[in-house]
């Protein structure tokens, strides 16, 4: 994620446009995202869109007291001299420390898309939105994935009709 080709934070958007992959000996390179479908623009919550307006002002911060060592590549997400963020490090010294304080279990970060998806559907939104946030091929996918929301859909549904029809 960069801040040239990533969020707009006056209109609450997040255009994904390339993704950062991870080589050999810690090197890196941007390429496209898998998909068509990958590339996108997803709409963020106000809370999210405040949260990466601090951090844009304390990434600044960093940037001015790293100097001329900040390797800038324009990364949303980045380590203090620029680099890309170790995910291993970003889990095991932030991420756990987080669910552990808030008394959660331990989950992989990239569990946080799954959570997203199931309390979007969980809580009505329209499958075919919840796809284009993914960045799915097809709502298919997304509905065969996040199946074992469905049960409980199926009751809202019929307590839907009831009202409707009763």
């Amino acid at each position: 994620m960069d801040w040239e080709s990533g969020p707009d934070l006056v209109e609450n958007r997040l255009h994904i446009q390339r993704v950062l992959v991870p080589g050999s000996k810690g090197t890196w390179r941007f390429a496209d995202p898998k998909t068509a479908r990958s590339r996108r623009v997803v709409t963020l919550p106000e809370i999210a869109t405040q949260a990466l307006r601090q951090h844009r002002v304390d990434q600044a911060r960093e940037k001015l007291a790293a100097g001329g060592s900040y390797q800038n590549h324009g990364l949303i997400f980045a380590s203090v001299t620029g680099k890309p963020v170790d995910m291993r490090i970003l889990t095991r010294n932030h991420f756990h420390r987080v669910l552990e304080k808030a008394g959660l279990p331990r989950i992989r970060l990239y569990d946080l898309r799954h959570t997203s998806a199931t309390l979007l559907l969980a809580a009505g939104e329209h499958p075919k939105i919840v796809s284009e946030r993914l960045g799915h091929s097809s709502v298919m996918l997304t509905l065969d994935t996040y199946s074992h929301v469905l049960p409980d859909m199926q009751a809202q549904a019929a307590e839907k009709m009831d009202r409707l029809l009763g």
